[in-house]
């Protein structure tokens, strides 16, 4: 097998939205995410992404982000700073894990304390099922901890939440409900639409795994990098600490900038499917490994200028190119989650009452206002069960 390496942006940008070229990055976590909507292509990846496309509307991130999000980020944050401190990375997962099950249409009935720990113990072990290819770990104990996992999982939150919404689908083919009744959630839609899809009880259930793993820790990791990287900021240039506190466009365009130079995957796989002419004149065919390396693209200084390896807001950004570089993706495989985290890019003037901002701006934002910082007496350090660059730890105190 020849590995061909993209490290360019724009010819990463052609190589992702290259039909002939297939995602292969999580065959190695095939365990989690064998068929699901990520590693689909074709008319399979099609139907499905459409489908579950309609829970991923622009007008309901925002009235997730307005009305719901808040209450949910008071319930877990305002402990936390009575209590001094916290590690944002059980933060981040504890605040963003709900959400995702929101979305994804896993019913937690009690919405305890245990319910959620239970959850968060799910995330991770799916989470690193699904990143298995830089595990550091042994990969069949992984493979064995998922699978145990998956059939927990099933029994205590899918099977209850699945028999709910059949039982309201009944009653809306009655027309004792109407459409407005049901959940608006990804399990929903699917069993909605069985007659489109082919979804047998175990890929339905990698599915929704892989939603409820996916949004939690892609956003909770991001929100640590953010915060890390817009505190630094203000610690060196103070001058800015005003208006990242009261200009909620600066705070989200520092957002987009750590979101360019911490994406959640630092490469892209693809397999060609038949030979295939890349950007370029390189050829591919069926045996090589296209790798798009998503971390360099980022941080190309033609584009986005000699420091682009280091932050700063104040960058500006060429005309065809995104603030947070190909973090999200682009193409078919676009991040649908890309609005609800990073919120939607100012073009031209916007109204901030109503622009959306996405839901790590506003977490980063409430850490700043408690006053959340780092401490010396415990400092933070890198994940070590992975190769990809993340925290494992960061302590911060409030106040």
């Amino acid at each position: 097998m020849t590995t061909i390496r993209i490290d360019r942006i724009d010819d990463a940008l052609a190589a992702l939205r290259e039909p002939n070229l297939a995602q292969s990055l999580y065959d190695e976590g095939k365990v989690i995410m064998d068929k699901v909507l990520l590693t689909l292509h074709g008319d399979e990846h099609r139907v499905r992404r459409m489908l579950e496309f309609r829970v991923f509307r622009r007008s309901f991130f925002r009235y997730y982000e307005t009305e719901v999000f808040p209450r949910a980020l008071d319930d877990v944050l305002t402990p936390l700073v009575a209590r001094g401190g916290c590690d944002l990375v059980e933060f981040g997962h504890r605040i963003t894990v709900n959400l995702t099950a929101d979305f994804a249409g896993v019913d937690r009935p009690l919405r305890s304390v245990d319910e959620t720990e239970t959850l968060l113990r799910f995330v991770k072990t799916f989470g690193d099922g699904a990143t298995l290819v830089h595990s550091t770990r042994d990969k069949d104990m992984v493979r064995a901890e998922v699978r145990a996992a998956l059939a927990d999982f099933e029994t205590r939150f899918l099977n209850p939440s699945i028999a709910r919404r059949m039982a309201l689908l009944t009653q809306c083919s009655q027309g004792t409900i109407d459409d407005a009744a049901l959940p608006r959630d990804v399990l929903t839609v699917l069993l909605q639409n069985e007659d489109k899809v082919e979804l047998p009880p175990d890929v339905l259930c990698r599915e929704i795994a892989f939603y409820l793993q996916a949004g939690s820790h892609s956003t909770a990791t991001a929100t640590v990098h953010a915060f890390h990287e817009i505190h630094d900021w203000m610690q060196s240039n103070p001058e800015d600490r005003s208006r990242i506190m009261d200009d909620p466009l600066f705070m989200q365009r520092c957002v987009h900038e750590s979101l360019r130079l911490h994406p959640a995957s630092p490469v892209s796989w693809r397999k060609p499917l038949c030979p295939v002419t890349l950007r370029g004149g390189i050829e591919a065919v069926p045996s090589d490994r296209v790798e798009i390396d998503l971390y360099t693209a980022n941080r190309q200084v033609d584009v986005y200028g000699e420091d682009a390896a280091r932050f700063n807001p104040h960058r500006s950004i060429p005309a065809g190119h995104e603030p947070f570089g190909l973090t999200f993706g682009t193409g078919v495989h676009t991040c649908l989650g890309r609005d609800l985290d990073g919120g939607v890019v100012p073009r031209g003037v916007v109204d901030p009452s109503s622009h959306q901002y996405g839901i790590i701006a506003l977490l980063v934002k409430a850490l700043l206002a408690a006053n959340a910082r780092p401490t010396s007496a415990d400092p933070a350090s890198a994940a070590t069960h992975t190769a990809r660059p993340m925290w494992g730890r960061y302590p911060v105190v409030f106040g």
